[in-house]
């Protein structure tokens, strides 16, 4: 039993390892520089079928992010996957997702914007780089460590049984109910390039943010009840609310678990 621990633990970090890989790859992969492959680029094939690969992709990782999420999806999966390492495969398949992206992605060419401007850049830049730092940030505002199933490996291997984080508004989440979403659209989003494969991947994911958070908050109010249910009341999705009277002033985390 105890090298079942040990190896559930061990998996788990090498589960994060190779996500948090794929994460420092798609921030060269969509900012343009210091990796292989990139989303823009000149076209290496007819772009009707660059389009089709392309579509496939982004497909392709919405339909693993979403679907391996959904409590439904889990209690089948479960059957084959042991519960402590549920989390941990859920972000390795993610990650397998990315790198196939990653790997075929066919730029097609073609811009519709360029910023030229040193200043414009460089601020646009710094926009994508806020982006990334919400993005992180969320992360460990809600449990980095569960989100990516580290703390579900480490409680395994302490012998001690998982728990479910509580309902609970860190930060920005008294203002906006899904920061760590905006901070994706803006990376998304904020380049000084927009080509017409980046706007075919800005498109494919802001469809998939917003198609899921529908799903999540379902599975949020089936969790936390009438709670949840009050804070999508008073606190808007995406567009934060700021002010004396913006927002929810009680400290009460969102579900991690789900993606």
């Amino acid at each position: 039993m105890k090298a079942k621990r040990i190896a559930y633990l061990a998996y788990g970090f090498v589960c994060y390892a190779i996500g948090m890989a794929s994460l420092l790859y798609l921030c060269g992969f969509v900012g343009g520089f210091g990796t292989p492959t990139m989303l823009d680029g000149p076209a290496t094939m007819a772009w009707p079928a660059a389009l089709a690969i392309d579509l496939g992709l982004v497909l392709l990782f919405a339909l693993q992010h979403s679907v391996m999420a959904r409590p439904t999806f889990k209690t089948w999966w479960t059957k084959f996957v042991p519960q402590p390492v549920e989390r941990a495969t859920y972000c390795l398949a993610s990650a397998a997702a990315l790198f196939a992206l990653f790997a075929w992605w066919q730029p097609i060419g073609g811009h519709l914007w360029q910023v030229t401007d040193p200043v414009g850049k460089g601020v646009i830049y710094g926009v994508y780089a806020a982006g990334w730092l919400l993005v992180v940030g969320a992360t460990f505002l809600i449990n980095h460590f569960d989100l990516f199933g580290l703390r579900q490996v480490w409680l395994y291997a302490k012998n001690r049984e998982y728990t479910h984080l509580p309902f609970r508004l860190p930060g920005p989440y008294k203002y906006v109910r899904h920061p760590l979403y905006v901070g994706w659209l803006t990376v998304m989003w904020a380049t000084p390039s927009m080509s017409v494969p980046h706007l075919l991947f800005a498109l494919g994911m802001t469809a998939y943010i917003l198609v899921a958070i529908r799903f999540e908050e379902r599975n949020l109010v089936e969790h936390f009840g009438y709670v949840y249910k009050r804070y999508t009341n008073t606190v808007p999705m995406l567009i934060p609310a700021f002010g004396k009277k913006a927002g929810v002033q009680e400290d009460t985390t969102i579900e991690t678990k789900l993606a």
